[in-house]
C-alpha cells in the first residue's frame, strides 16, 4: 500500500474511474460515465462518453469538459488498490449513485414534451452531490470550491412565493411535513423484490447483469449489487400452486 501525501491545494491530486455498461441514452448514444474526483475538495465531475471510445476520444472529452475550465491537473491517479482506499471507497459510492440513478431506466417528459434521461440529468446529480455536506470535510464541495453554495430554482421560487403571498409560508410548512411523512412511509408501501433472475455477468464488484423477462424485459439489465438478495426456493408442500422456477444459470463471466 502506498501512502498518498494529502494535497494542499485544489486539483493537486485527482482520481479518475470509469462506469461502463450504462443504458444507451442521449442524442450521441452515450453508455458510460467518467468519474473525476478532486481529492482536496472532494468535488466530483461526471462526464458522459462511450465505453468503446479511444484514448484520444477520452483525452479530447477531458479537455473540452474539464481542463479547458480548470487547467491541467498535477497528479492523476486511476489505480486505486495501491492507495489508502479512502478515495477508492468514495469512487465506489459515486459509481453506486450513478448506477442507482440509471438502473430503473429513468426517463420522463417535462411540460414541454422534452424527454429527460440519465444523460440529461447527470449534471443535476453532480450539482446535488456538490451542494451536500461531506462527512470528511464538514463542508459541501461547492462551498470549498467557490466559497458559496449554488442556488436551486426551487430556492428562488419559494422565496418569491412567500414574498408575494404570506399564505405560501403556511403551505411550505405543510409541504415539509408531507416530505417528512414520506420519508417515514411504512415498509409495506416500499418496493418489493421481484424475480428470481439469472445473473449472467459481473461488472466489477458493485454491479451485476441479470437476464430480465416479462414486463421487465425492456429495462436495462445492469443493477447495483445492493439491489439483489439470494433467492430462496419455495416449499412445494406449502405452496402447491406456485409454478417452479428453473435456476439453471449459465457460467458467470467477469468483465
Amino acid at each position: 500500500m502506498i501512502c498518498i501525501q494529502e494535497p494542499k491545494s485544489p486539483l493537486e491530486v485527482v482520481h479518475m474511474d470509469w462506469v461502463p455498461e450504462l443504458p444507451l441514452r442521449g442524442d450521441k448514444g452515450y453508455n458510460a460515465c467518467l468519474v473525476i474526483l478532486d481529492r482536496y475538495r472532494k468535488t466530483p465531475i461526471f462526464l458522459q462518453f462511450h465505453k468503446d471510445d479511444t484514448t484520444m476520444d477520452e483525452a479530447l472529452l477531458l479537455w473540452s469538459g474539464v481542463l479547458s475550465h480548470t487547467g491541467l491537473f498535477t497528479n492523476i491517479m486511476t489505480y486505486h488498490p495501491q492507495t489508502d482506499r479512502l478515495v477508492d471507497r468514495m469512487i465506489q459510492a459515486l459509481e453506486d449513485i450513478i448506477r442507482r440513478f440509471c438502473a430503473n431506466g429513468l426517463e420522463l417528459k417535462d411540460s414541454d414534451g422534452f424527454t429527460h434521461n440519465w444523460c440529461t440529468l447527470i449534471s443535476e446529480l453532480e450539482l446535488v452531490y456538490k451542494t451536500s455536506v461531506h462527512s470528511s470535510t464538514g463542508q459541501a464541495p461547492a462551498m470549498l470550491e467557490k466559497g458559496w453554495n449554488p442556488r436551486f430554482p426551487a430556492d428562488t421560487l419559494r422565496k418569491d412565493l412567500i414574498e408575494i403571498n404570506p399564505t405560501a409560508s403556511r403551505f411550505k410548512i405543510m409541504i415539509d411535513k408531507v416530505k417528512d411523512n414520506a420519508k417515514q412511509s411504512p415498509k409495506k408501501l416500499k418496493y418489493s423484490y421481484v424475480g428470481p433472475f439469472v445473473i449472467v455477468a459481473l461488472h466489477g464488484t458493485n454491479a451485476v447483469q441479470v437476464e430480465l423477462s416479462g414486463e421487465l424485459k425492456s429495462k436495462h439489465p445492469t443493477f447495483p449489487v445492493s439491489f439483489l438478495k439470494p433467492y430462496q426456493q419455495t416449499d412445494k408442500a406449502l405452496f402447491p400452486l406456485k409454478n417452479p422456477t428453473s435456476l439453471n444459470a449459465p457460467p458467470v463471466e467477469q468483465s
